[in-house]
């Protein structure tokens, strides 16, 4: 997987999660770093979901 295509696979994970948890912000992501194991923690922090939960739900969101 080349750069672009790294940074278009995080666009989308932003985008969903941003779709399902609207309270992130541009800082979260900043933590986050990119990673999607990061983005989790971030997640489960926030709003004290598990890491099945947020996986889930992002993989419905990408379903529809």
């Amino acid at each position: 997987m080349n750069k672009d295509q790294v940074k278009g696979a995080w666009e989308q994970i932003k985008g969903r999660a941003k779709q399902a948890w609207g309270d992130l912000t541009d800082d979260d992501f900043l933590k986050a770093e990119g990673s999607e194991d990061k983005l989790y923690g971030v997640i489960q922090k926030k709003f004290g979901d598990t890491k099945e939960a947020i996986k889930a739900k992002l993989d419905k969101i990408h379903m529809k």
